[in-house]
């Protein structure tokens, strides 16, 4: 079993109940990443439907998640269809609703819609070993994610406030050699730095206030390729969007979410 499947798993704790562990490897400071907190309740809904796939998924973050704390995840089947089935869910810790989950899950693997196919190629990046490792930017905030999942960002995006465009190109995958799946793929989408980085430089943690992920396609095994760019800032609230294409360049998922900018 990966790090991942051992730190996100559940537990039945009764009806409509799991029992969670939230590890603090996979914290950006002392709170643990968005997308992998989340990951627990999407673990308990698919216990609960036939579809193995994670489609949709939109988190609503009350408040940080902690790390190497205990949590609760309750979850429940808001419609059960034949390709599809929506759900709701939500994560506790020490009696506080940590995130609120609406996800809608299906079979990527069936392909049996066919029709016309659209899809973004990935962005002509710098290879892997000619990007910069995460733990080299300076980030103001400790990254015990690190230990988890390994991140490279493009040369020209890694000084901080050294470019015009809050964007950020880069590579990502397990540490532990785990290959991506589908539900792996919300917290994909919330691994890399902030997109503001490279145009307004050192900014600590941007917690995220609403994220919503969108499975396209099952991921091949190796690294993922990630673009994430923010076109919208005001009043301190950021707006970025998120794209992942696997190792065969086919777009697996993307993102969208509204963030703070604290000062």
């Amino acid at each position: 079993m990966s790090r991942f499947d051992a730190e996100t798993a559940v537990e039945p704790a009764g009806e409509g109940r799991w029992a969670t562990h939230l590890s603090a490897g996979w914290n950006i400071g002392d709170n643990s990443n968005g997308g992998y907190a989340l990951t627990s309740v999407l673990r308990a809904m698919r216990s609960l439907v036939p579809h193995p796939d994670p489609i949709s998924v939109t988190t609503h973050f009350l408040r940080p998640a902690r790390g190497d704390t205990d949590g609760d995840v309750k979850a429940e089947v808001v419609r059960l269809g034949r390709t599809v089935s929506t759900l709701r869910g939500s994560l506790w810790q020490e009696g506080k609703q940590r995130l609120e989950v609406l996800a809608a899950f299906s079979d990527l693997s069936t392909g049996s819609r066919g029709g016309p196919e659209i899809a973004e190629a990935p962005p002509t990046i710098p290879p892997i070993e000619d990007c910069v490792h995460r733990g080299s930017l300076e980030q103001g905030v400790e990254l015990p994610i690190l230990s988890r999942v390994d991140v490279h960002v493009h040369p020209d995006h890694a000084p901080a406030g050294g470019s015009d465009r809050a964007l950020i190109d880069g590579w990502i995958r397990f540490s532990d050699g785990a290959q991506p799946s589908t539900m792996a793929l919300p917290f994909f989408a919330d691994a890399l730095p902030p997109s503001l980085f490279p145009l307004l430089g050192y900014i600590g943690w941007v917690p995220t206030i609403e994220l919503t992920v969108h499975a396209r396609r099952i991921p091949a095994p190796g690294w993922l390729q990630v673009r994430q760019e923010s076109h919208d800032l005001h009043d301190g609230r950021m707006i970025e969007s998120g794209s992942l294409w696997d190792s065969t360049g086919a777009l697996v998922a993307t993102s969208r979410q509204i963030g703070l900018l604290l000062t």
